[in-house]
This record gives C-alpha cells, structure tokens and sequence, in this order.
C-alpha cells in the first residue's frame, strides 16, 4: 500500500505540474510529448493521473484516516 500511495502521489504532482503550465503558461506537456490532447498516450496518461487522485482520496478511508508514507 505504501508504494500505491508513493506512486499516486507522483503522479499527481505531476499532472499539477502540467496544469499549472498550461494555466500559466498555456503550455500543455503531456500534448506535447504525445502530439495532442486528444492522443490515445494523452488519454492514457490524464486517465492514470484521475486514476492516482482517486486512490489517494480512497485510500485513507481504507485505511482508518491513515495514508502509509513510510514505515
């Protein structure tokens, strides 16, 4: 569980980063690497960041309001 976290968190840090460069900039970087918003690789990827958000909003209720970072 630990690692599913770590991960999620990653990822969601990640599709932060974009959005702010994209609110700020209107630069999208995952269209970028992908070649569109609209790419099967963009879909993929804004899908496992939804995915990751998801998990970490979850995954406290799972675990009795605890999110396992470390040991």
């Amino acid at each position: 569980m630990k690692i599913a976290n770590i991960i999620a968190y990653v990822l969601v840090i990640l599709g932060a980063v974009n959005w702010g460069l994209y609110g700020i900039f209107n630069f999208n970087l995952v269209s970028l690497i992908f070649g569109g918003a609209r790419a099967m690789g963009a879909i993929i990827v804004y899908s496992v960041i939804a995915l990751a958000s998801i998990w970490l909003i979850i995954s406290p209720c799972i675990t009795n309001g605890k999110l396992a970072l470390s040991r």
